[in-house]
């Protein structure tokens, strides 16, 4: 089977030389015809991974039609709010109902959409065979084949474990459910949950309550989830616990560390500007806080990273708030 990864930051980079390494006829497409270069003269990429070398196998193209010819499946590793247009760009060279397997987490600003439908929506006619991939993977770690298990969700059971079969490796676990809404959701609130992590950690409040910021993180997840069809056992997987766990709590996690600064006290502006790879949490920050006000979902974490984000809240003062909310049974 032939696979095309699109976007060679730091994630698809890392997934595009597993699955080349495990001996899957597998091409990298990077937009910056720079990074194509790069990639071809030293075998590495030099910005994100300096001395991890990606297999000689490894195709890497800047041109689509080169990079998607005959392909059978598409991992899409393009950050979320840009994945529309970029697939609305692809469309006339993508064939009909292509296998396409997001890897990106978020939900879109503006439509509040997640990611299953981003996808159906910029291959209208297409008629796309959808799959999510999520779950704790530091891009740097899978990149250097250390063990790693995440989630497939794909409503298509047959296609789901033929998936599940195609992707893992000695080094790389993947475990299938249908339940693809869950595992996209999952991945999108964890992001948001460890901005709030690394803000407490900033804020050198301890472990108490950055454990009581994941466990009721998870909650809030969980509460999204159900109300957009996930179901509750897929939030306290890998793809939900797992990945919030590791996000909140790993110093590899971009998003932690944008809250980790902004608790030190930097701008999220000069934040932002130093960081070579995105955080997605920043972004589906305001996506998640609109998405709740429309469905009515308290998620009262994520309305507080919000204000501090894009209200210039103070930090101190979104705590003392959360911990003097109305009190509720668990």
């Amino acid at each position: 089977m032939k696979t095309a990864v699109l976007g060679a930051g730091a994630w698809g980079t890392a997934l595009a030389g597993a699955l080349a390494g495990n001996g899957m006829d597998t091409t990298l497409w990077a937009r910056n015809p720079e990074v194509v270069r790069a990639i071809r003269e030293t075998g590495e990429n030099t910005e994100l991974f300096p001395g991890v070398s990606l297999p000689d196998s490894l195709r890497v193209e800047s041109d689509p039609e080169k990079a998607f010819r005959d392909v059978d499946y598409y991992l899409i590793a393009i950050p979320s709010q840009y994945i529309r247009s970029s697939l609305e760009g692809f469309r006339d060279i993508l064939p009909d109902n292509p296998i396409m397997i997001c890897t990106s987490k978020g939900i879109e600003t503006g439509s509040l959409a997640p990611m299953s439908r981003v996808v159906a929506e910029a291959l209208d006619g297409k008629h796309p065979r959808y799959a999510i991939l999520s779950g704790p993977s530091f891009a740097a770690e899978v990149g250097r084949n250390l063990p790693t298990t995440v989630s497939l969700g794909c409503s298509d059971h047959e296609l789901g474990h033929e998936l599940q079969n195609a992707l893992s490796t000695p080094h790389f676990r993947v475990y299938f459910t249908p339940d693809y809404r869950g595992v996209e959701l999952g991945g999108a609130v964890k992001n948001v949950i460890a901005i709030a992590a690394g803000l407490s950690d900033g804020l050198e409040f301890g472990h108490d309550a950055r454990a009581a910021i994941i466990t009721r993180g998870l909650a809030e997840m969980s509460r999204l989830g159900r109300a957009m069809g996930g179901q509750e056992r897929t939030f306290m997987g890998l793809s939900g616990m797992g990945d919030l766990v590791l996000t909140c709590t790993g110093d590899l996690s971009r998003n932690r560390q944008v809250g980790l600064k902004l608790g030190q006290g930097q701008k999220l502006a000069d934040i932002i500007g130093e960081m070579r790879a995105v955080a997605e949490g920043v972004k589906t920050t305001q996506s998640l806080y609109n998405l709740s006000r429309k469905l009515g979902v308290e998620l009262p974490i994520t309305e507080q990273v919000y204000r501090i984000l894009y209200e210039d809240k103070d930090p101190g003062r979104a705590v003392r708030d959360l911990m003097n909310r109305d009190l509720k049974d668990e």
